[in-house]
């Protein structure tokens, strides 16, 4: 089994402190709590869903729109831990549908809600139609779960977010920082708290699976060589999410307190690192056509071709950030785990000019990429949005 966190440039686990000092508060609280999971069968949604499971909770709803990733969902949980004592069930379905707000309307209400739903990918700006879609997903249903999981009676609300909505350069990174605004209105009257952490390393989707696919199917390794990103391992992610759920404040953001000069790492340094660990030596081609032409004669010779290229691609980072330098911070109440402490302070008319634009350009079925960026510019005057024309469609 791959060590990830060799891959990544660790030696330890990040928040194993943390949750084993919490362990005895976690299990007592899961044992008597009921939970809705969204976005189950996801990357984050699985590690979130497994750190439940295995605390034997009282009520486990997983909701998904993935029927395939949910299947795996089920055998992995029981697999790995068998069966608990509470009720468990899977459903299959859109949380923006009729057939979802039936299902809660129907429901006996839960405690905690937990949203891992999400359009994660940069790749997912490239054209208005998907970049609307990012928009629904990411402000507009978790906007409605929070109201119909309210009406049931709700606890606690939890929903991810991302360290690239501090300071975004990427509508995706926007597009979470403007949710993060609409979580502050709706913490009038519902509990929420959310967390902001780094890339999941190997998680569905991600480059660093795509390493694995590639070696699978005896082919280059591509990437940028300078973009630096955190790391945390898919376990890690399910942890964050546990302790910022249960134990976070009405407004709180929880991250991880990774350093700069520790745990930032480029693509190309995890390739090395990933390849050696299977054998081989990376080999620095210098064109996509050279890189899948080799890849039929160098792993015989113990290399394999790879090509890594600054990126030239819309909305990247150079590097990550989990906060800015107007957010409090509170550093003292985990080893590892930092938390940003909000007020309650949002602009309700900037929101509803939000809400009435994006209505009006999805009521005429007409918007273009440029009215969004507007827009998101209007949102967010300290967005730095990086255009340059080219996306990741159009590399291997």
């Amino acid at each position: 089994m791959l060590d990830i966190l060799k891959v990544i440039g660790r030696s330890e686990e990040l928040f194993a402190d943390d949750v084993s000092r919490h362990e005895e508060e976690l299990q007592s609280i899961i044992r008597s709590s009921s939970f809705l999971v969204l976005g189950a069968s996801g990357s984050i949604g699985q590690a979130v869903c497994r750190q439940i499971f295995k605390r034997n909770p009282k009520k486990l709803h997983l909701v998904d729109i993935n029927e395939n990733n949910m299947t795996e969902v089920v055998r992995d949980l029981r697999s790995t831990y068998g069966y608990t004592n509470g009720e468990f069930g899977t459903f299959i379905l859109d949380i923006g549908s009729v057939e979802f707000d039936a299902m809660i309307r129907n429901s006996e209400g839960y405690d905690y809600v937990f949203n891992l739903s999400a359009l994660k990918h940069v790749r997912s700006e490239k054209d208005p139609y998907t970049l609307m879609r990012m928009i629904k997903v990411n402000i507009f249903c978790t906007e409605q779960t929070i109201r119909q999981t309210a009406e049931r009676g709700c606890k606690k609300y939890f929903c991810v977010s991302t360290d690239k909505a501090a300071n975004p350069v990427s509508m995706m990174g926007a597009s979470k920082r403007i949710m993060e605004m609409f979580l502050m209105r709706s913490s009038q009257t519902q509990t929420i708290s959310t967390a902001r952490f780094a890339n999941v390393a190997f998680s569905e989707g991600s480059l660093l699976q795509g390493f694995s696919l590639r070696l699978a199917k005896g082919q280059p390794l591509v990437g940028p060589s300078d973009i630096r990103r955190y790391f945390v391992t898919p376990t890690e992610s399910g942890e964050l999410c546990l302790m910022a759920g249960l134990f976070g404040q009405n407004r709180d953001i929880y991250f991880p307190k990774l350093r700069e000069e520790l745990h930032l790492i480029t693509f190309s340094e995890i390739a090395d690192r990933f390849l050696h660990m299977h054998g081989y030596k990376a080999y620095q081609c210098a064109s996509e056509q050279e890189a899948r032409a080799l890849a039929a004669t160098l792993p015989a010779k113990g290399q394999w071709p790879v090509y890594f290229t600054p990126s030239d691609t819309s909305g990247e980072k150079s590097f990550e950030e989990f906060y800015t330098g107007t957010e409090t911070l509170d550093m003292a109440s985990y080893d590892d785990i930092g938390v940003i402490k909000n007020d309650l302070a949002f602009d309700p008319e900037l929101l509803r000019v939000f809400e009435t634009e994006i209505t009006g350009m999805l009521d005429r079925r007409a918007w273009s990429k440029a009215e969004l960026v507007d827009l998101f510019n209007r949102m967010l005057p300290e967005f730095a949005h990086k255009e340059t024309g080219k996306f990741l469609d159009g590399k291997m």
